[in-house]
């Protein structure tokens, strides 16, 4: 996903290394991992806000965001998203949980292509899904960092 179809964009960095938040005039569209070289910040309301944000879930004082969002996708990938947003924080999911939530069991798979699909990982939290046997799987951002986000959170302890 390129941040340059997104007018607005912010970068701010992280523990897990720097992000590249992108916006457009009615929220935000993505939040990337790996920012463009040589992209320029042009910042909006959408984008100071998501970085308020951001850096509070960071400082361990924000436990859900509060954001316009502005993502597309399939019918499907909304409904999966917003059960992403019902995670609560601490907490995780399996793709398995998902599909039957949907009440589409046998949708396993396409849960996890569209969870590999959300274009706001941390905001709309997929680190938060797991393999029904508790095992830490495919995360756009590197296990690395998914199993920081679930120590952060409090789910992994060790």
């Amino acid at each position: 996903m390129s941040a340059s179809r997104y007018p607005f964009r912010e970068f701010i960095d992280t523990p897990v290394g720097c992000l590249q938040i992108c916006a457009d005039d009615d929220g935000i569209a993505a939040l990337l991992y790996a920012p463009e070289d040589g992209a320029q910040e042009e910042s909006n309301a959408h984008t100071r806000q998501a970085k308020q944000q951001l850096e509070e879930y960071f400082q361990g004082k924000r436990q859900h965001f509060d954001l316009s969002i502005s993502v597309k996708g399939t019918d499907f990938q909304q409904s999966v998203w917003q059960q992403l947003k019902a995670i609560p924080y601490g907490e995780c999911r399996s793709y398995a949980d998902i599909a039957n939530i949907l009440d589409k069991p046998k949708a396993v798979r396409a849960v996890g292509a569209a969870n590999g699909r959300n274009p706001l990982p941390i905001i709309v939290p997929c680190h938060r899904v797991i393999g029904s046997n508790g095992a830490l799987t495919g995360f756009a951002g590197g296990l690395d960092m998914k199993e920081w986000l679930l120590r952060h959170e409090g789910y992994l302890m060790i």
